[in-house]
C-alpha cells in the first residue's frame, strides 16, 4: 500500500486522529497509579503468571480490587489493581488463597507474615498537606493503619511518621481526609 493510500484510509476510519493523539503511544504506557494486590510478584513476573480469571477480585470483601481495560495499557487488559484512594486493601489476604497460578502468592492472615512477605508500595507524607504538620491535631492516618507503631507512627500533634514495616495497604491514604490526599501510597511495582 503506498503511503497516500495509508493515510486515506487511516483518516477514513478514524485512526489518524488516534495515532496523532499519541493514542497508540498511550495503549502501551502506563497512566494510572496503581498498586497490585498484596503479597503480588514484581510486575514482570506478575504478568506472565496472572491468567485474568478475576478471582481474586471477587474474593475480596473490601471490593477494593479492580481490573484493567485499556487505561493502563494492552499488556495490563483484564490484570487486578488497586486504587487506595477509591477502595483500599484490608490485608485479609483472601486473593492469594483463590489465585490458580500463584501470580498473587498464598500469605497467612498474620501481622508477621503480611510484614515479611507484603510490599505494594509505602506511604508518603506531604508535610504541606498534612493538617498535623500545620498546628491542627488531625491523626486519622494513624488510626486508620492495620499495624500501628509498626508501620507508622505518630509525634507531637499526631504528626505521622511512615516507618520501614509499611506494606501500602493504603488506607491511610483512604481515610485521608485533605483533598489532595495529605499521604500517598508510592506503588512497589518492580520489575
Amino acid at each position: 500500500m503506498k503511503r497516500r493510500n495509508f493515510i486515506k484510509y487511516l483518516a477514513s476510519t478514524g485512526l489518524l486522529g488516534y495515532v496523532a493523539s499519541g493514542g497508540v503511544q498511550a495503549a502501551f504506557a502506563p497512566s494510572v497509579r496503581y498498586l497490585r494486590p498484596p503479597g503480588s510478584h514484581d510486575e514482570a513476573k506478575f504478568l506472565s503468571k496472572c491468567i485474568r480469571c478475576g478471582k481474586c477480585g471477587e474474593s475480596c470483601p473490601n471490593r477494593a480490587i479492580k481490573f484493567f481495560s485499556t487505561e493502563n495499557g494492552i499488556t495490563s487488559l483484564d490484570t487486578p489493581f488497586i486504587i487506595p484512594r477509591e477502595q483500599a486493601c484490608i490485608l485479609c489476604m483472601k486473593c492469594g488463597d483463590v489465585c490458580p497460578t500463584g501470580a498473587i502468592p498464598k500469605i497467612e492472615h498474620e501481622a508477621n507474615a503480611i510484614m515479611n512477605d507484603v510490599q505494594m508500595g509505602r506511604a508518603r507524607v506531604d508535610t504541606h498537606l498534612c493538617l498535623s504538620y500545620q498546628g491542627k491535631t488531625c491523626g486519622v492516618c494513624y488510626r486508620a493503619c492495620p499495624l500501628q507503631d509498626v508501620a507508622i507512627r505518630v509525634g507531637m500533634l499526631e504528626q505521622p511518621h511512615v516507618l520501614d514495616k509499611c506494606v501500602g495497604c493504603g488506607l491511610c491514604e483512604r481515610s485521608c481526609i485533605q483533598i489532595p490526599q495529605a499521604i500517598r501510597v508510592i506503588p512497589e511495582h518492580k520489575g
